[in-house]
């Protein structure tokens, strides 16, 4: 099995089993000590994983930290673990004190869910506050795969994780500011497009009018790049389909894209955190790149590969009315109330049974 595979196949046991972890030691068996092997290490090895490393940090002596990766009987890596419903925010600070007495060059803290890497690219011997990548294996990219098997034993090299460190510290954080400023945009954000369109006197009524239409443009432009990249990939995928498939398609097609046009779709977080819950569940029958989501004015559809292979449809403009849908096949679409969005975990079976009959 290659590494993509064990880190899916590790995502895989997460939904299955987070549940019945009720501790933290539960947690670093069945989720984070699958990690470490995943990396190339014998967890069963104490001169390459050492477990409760004495970490002694000033006047206090004893300190441990959870997990040790050694090489050459010195500690590269260092891993705090907590429970997977502990919230990472609350513990950088615990792992920033074990860094700075160890001569480890790499830090990891993790829920055995979210893995964030920590160096020390900003003052040397002493850890950054932000991470410089951050991993959750129920959302894992293949970029991210890419640089979790930097980590990997056979491929280790300081050097080289430190020169993608860098970059990745640095896009990632363009990236949170990117994403706030097409979520939120700020009054110089706006001006500036503003200012290329608009000669007259910027005063607080205009701004006020600009921070809404800079917001709507931008929301239109990510829609029209979506819908182009989809259309194209409909397109190829029609060579393919009987003629008269080809044709019902299409006009459902049609439709789909001209709602998504409309300036006045905007992607909210509760329809991603259902997409990221139905992606979740059937992971383990279709590859994570398989999966992807077109919004509308009306739902928002979780499909598979492009717009006609559905798996269901989420209702959820109205957030104290979330439904989920369902279309047989013959395009008759049945629909369910959901109180939350755990209750989507209550589908899981028709969920994985729609996502079958799309298996290649």
């Amino acid at each position: 099995m290659d590494f993509k595979d064990l880190i899916l196949q590790i995502s895989g046991r997460i939904e299955k089993l987070k549940d019945n972890l009720p501790t933290e030691e539960a947690t670093k068996n069945a989720l984070i000590m699958p990690f470490i092997q995943a990396l190339g290490y014998d967890v069963f090895n104490p001169l390459e994983v050492l477990p409760e490393m004495t970490c002694d940090i000033g006047t206090k002596k004893g300190e441990k930290i959870d997990y040790a990766i050694l090489k050459d009987g010195q500690p590269i890596i260092l891993m705090e673990c907590k429970h997977w419903q502990q919230d990472l925010n609350l513990h950088d600070n615990q792992l920033l004190r074990y860094f700075n007495v160890s001569n480890a060059k790499f830090g990891i803290l993790t829920n055995g869910i979210v893995y964030r890497f920590y160096t020390d690219l900003a003052e040397p011997n002493k850890m950054d506050n932000k991470p410089f990548l951050e991993v959750n294996l129920l959302d894992i990219k293949d970029n991210q795969i890419e640089e979790l098997k930097k980590f990997h034993k056979s491929y280790f090299d300081i050097d080289i994780i430190l020169s993608s460190a860098n970059e990745l510290k640095y896009t990632g954080e363009l990236r949170a500011v990117i994403l706030n400023e097409f979520a939120n945009p700020s009054p110089d954000f706006v001006k500036y497009f503003g200012k290329q369109v608009y000669d007259g006197m910027f005063t607080q009524s205009i701004l006020d009018q600009f921070t809404d239409l800079v917001k709507r443009s931008i929301n239109s432009c990510i829609n029209d790049l979506i819908s182009d990249r989809l259309k194209a990939a409909i397109k190829e995928d029609n060579s393919e389909i009987p003629k008269d498939t080809q044709q019902s398609n299409q006009e459902e097609n049609q439709d789909d894209d001209y709602l998504n046009r409309d300036s006045r779709i905007v992607t909210t977080e509760i329809e991603l955190n259902g997409f990221y819950i139905v992606k979740s569940i059937i992971r383990t029958i279709i590859p994570v790149e398989r999966i992807i989501y077109k919004d509308s004015i009306d739902y928002f559809a979780i499909n598979i590969d492009n717009t006609w292979k559905n798996i269901c449809r989420l209702y959820f403009n109205n957030e104290n009315n979330l439904r989920i849908a369902f279309r047989d096949e013959n395009k008759k679409e049945e629909r369910y109330k959901l109180n939350s969005l755990d209750d989507i975990y209550n589908f899981s079976d028709k969920l994985v049974e729609k996502a079958k009959l799309y298996v290649e």
